[in-house]
């Protein structure tokens, strides 16, 4: 099996090498790095200890820590430099929970599959309470309810319902779809549009928005014991989202729990009819407010040609996730993978000409907060676009953020001009499934904050799987939802782009320089 793998390599990089000649590929040391990626992979060690060992990993929170000094311990170990916690401004507060039980208790005992919304408080102690059914289509409806709620689980009417599902969760890119993407033309950046504001969809979500900030307000003000939300989801599935801001002057809010549409839907249903329900909770969450920074892991595998080790490659992928889960698809995957893929260059004895950087970023969650402060500290203010010296010394930054699919190509982000140097450092991995470029982007993450101060930034394409449906934000991201292949795979990939980022005579091509933020 072995030797059949490595002759197909010797001979897809053979034909690259030969189809692309103005861009050299070293088939050589890609045989090394498939090797080192696909027989003796460390991936899902790693994984392991970002997701189970950890836990949870809110921005702030505990398990973050843990994750974070378990990365610069572990990058040490394998030889990098450099390794550490690097602060990047202030962040807000951590919060994580510490006990979540709620169950019905009446007409009969079931156990609710609830999460509590980010940074919202506990229930100070054991509550049981019959759930009052609240009707409001304006704030003024809430008038009858004055008075009568301290204490109280309440929960809205709603007339959402649950849909079967004759689609599969999971799928891969079909060729076609790949093919789609590569045959995109390269768009007009766009500018903001003040009419985006009167568009009736937006205006009936700002309505909306400002209702339950005042409902919530209401029950806040009238003291209730617990508010019962319908998650987005199905199959017991919840998509968890925040409850407040994490800010340290934010105002506390009223305990809210995310509640599976089953179980919200059951509860409504009876309470509807005029049956009696009522439940029992205990909820403990805390605060930490010691240290309020923002810390990003980053490490480094030196450089050492003369004239090239000051300029750098970077590679990474953010850390923080969710609460209601281990976070293992939103982003241990994309974390472990580039860990990975500098373990693979250690482990084959690469020493670079320039200098590689690794990053694992912290609240992305929360607006990529990490890398674009990162950026802004090192490399330029993309509002401005006042640019440091560091900013022409970055060759590129590559991201992985869209769960464990394998890798099948990359997305350009307009920058055309790397477009034959990307398809010669594929041609190798086309058997792998990986050959697609696209002069589109992708969804807002990390890369952008490069892409802001005209460093070119890229994220790679990856098999959808069931990032979207199942477990992206949910209570399903936990680490039995990780491809072992696919992981293995794409930090192959990711190695092989970084080995050749390190080692190519000049810099990736870059595109136009951004107009500073806010201007046409």
């Amino acid at each position: 099996m072995k030797s059949k793998l490595l002759i197909t390599c010797l001979l897809l990089t053979g034909a690259a090498t030969a189809t692309f000649a103005q861009e050299p590929v070293d088939t050589a040391m890609i045989r090394k790095i498939r090797q080192e990626g696909l027989n003796n992979s460390k991936v899902m060690e790693t994984a392991f200890y970002l997701t189970d060992v950890s836990g949870p990993r809110l921005a702030g929170s505990p398990g973050l820590k843990r994750a974070q000094n378990w990365a610069v311990s572990q990058l040490t170990k394998w030889g990098l430099v450099n390794a550490k916690n690097e602060p990047w401004g202030k962040f807000g507060k951590g919060w994580e929970v510490q006990k979540n039980y709620a169950a019905i208790t009446v007409p009969y005992y079931h156990a609710l599959i609830a999460i509590p919304k980010a940074w919202t408080p506990g229930t100070n102690g054991a509550i049981k309470s019959e759930v009052i059914l609240i009707k409001a289509d304006t704030i003024t409806d809430l008038d009858k309810y004055k008075g009568k709620l301290q204490g109280k689980v309440v929960i809205f009417d709603t007339k959402n319902t649950l849909k079967p599902g004759f689609e599969a969760d999971a799928e891969r890119y079909a060729d076609s779809s790949l093919n789609k993407m590569a045959a995109e033309k390269p768009q007009a950046r766009r500018t903001p549009n003040a009419n985006n504001m009167q568009n009736p969809r937006m205006v009936a979500a700002l309505k909306a928005r400002a209702l339950r900030n005042a409902i919530n307000a209401f029950l806040k003000d009238e003291n209730v014991g617990l508010i019962l939300s319908m998650a987005r989801g199905t199959d017991g599935t919840v998509f968890t989202t925040n409850g407040a801001s994490y800010a340290d002057t934010a105002k506390v809010v009223a305990l809210e729990l995310e509640t599976s549409g089953e179980d919200y839907l059951r509860i409504v249903r009876l309470l509807k009819a005029g049956q009696k329900v009522e439940i029992e909770a205990d909820i403990k969450t805390e605060f930490f407010t010691a240290d309020l920074q923002g810390y990003n892991v980053v490490a480094e595998i030196p450089g050492t040609d003369k004239k090239l080790k000051e300029q750098v490659v970077m590679l990474g992928g953010h850390l923080d996730s969710w609460h209601a889960a281990t976070g293992a698809t939103d982003n241990a995957a994309g974390s472990a993978v580039m860990m990975e893929a500098v373990r693979i260059l250690k482990a084959v004895g690469f020493k670079p000409k320039r200098t590689i950087r690794i990053a694992l970023w912290s609240s992305e969650e929360q607006g990529l907060h990490g890398s674009r402060n990162y950026v802004l500290n090192h490399f330029g203010d993309p509002k401005t676009m006042q640019l440091k010296p560091e900013q022409g010394k970055v060759s590129a930054y590559y991201n992985l953020d869209n769960g464990t699919g394998k890798i099948r190509g990359i997305y350009l982000q307009g920058d055309s001009a790397a477009g034959p140097v990307f398809s010669a450092w594929l041609a190798p991995f086309k058997d792998l499934g990986a050959n697609t470029l696209t002069i589109s982007n992708t969804g807002g993450t990390d890369h952008l904050a490069f892409d802001a101060v005209g460093i070119p930034g890229f994220q790679f394409i990856q098999d959808p799987l069931e990032y979207g449906t199942r477990t992206h934000h949910t209570n399903q991201d936990t680490y039995d939802r990780l491809i072992e292949d696919d992981l293995k795979q794409a930090a192959t990939i990711v190695a092989s782009f970084v080995y050749h980022t390190a080692q190519r005579k000049d810099m990736i091509p870059r595109k136009e320089q951004p107009k500073p933020q806010g201007t046409n």
